[in-house]
């Protein structure tokens, strides 16, 4: 297994990743360890796009109502009178 040494971290950063380590029963480093991998494994993931994510954050939320594809069209910005 391969070493990685990160110096000159923000000693609130350091707290933080403490308090959040204790909170999870493990040590700093394996909390350090645990981030990493997540960071990587959401990265490999593929967003479908910026609708999908909405999509997905949101579903499941209620909405019964079909939402109109809006690709293709033009958009117009809105007019406001003083």
């Amino acid at each position: 297994m391969g070493q990685l040494v990160v110096r000159n971290i923000e000693n609130a950063v350091k707290t933080r990743l403490q308090r959040r380590a204790k909170r999870h029963g493990r040590s700093m480093e394996e909390e350090v360890r645990d981030i990493l991998r997540s960071a990587v494994r959401a990265e490999e993931t593929p967003s479908g796009g910026l609708g999908t994510d909405i999509s997905n954050l949101f579903g499941g939320t209620g909405l019964s109502l079909d939402v109109t594809e809006l690709r293709g069209h033009t958009i117009t910005p809105a007019k406001f009178e003083s």
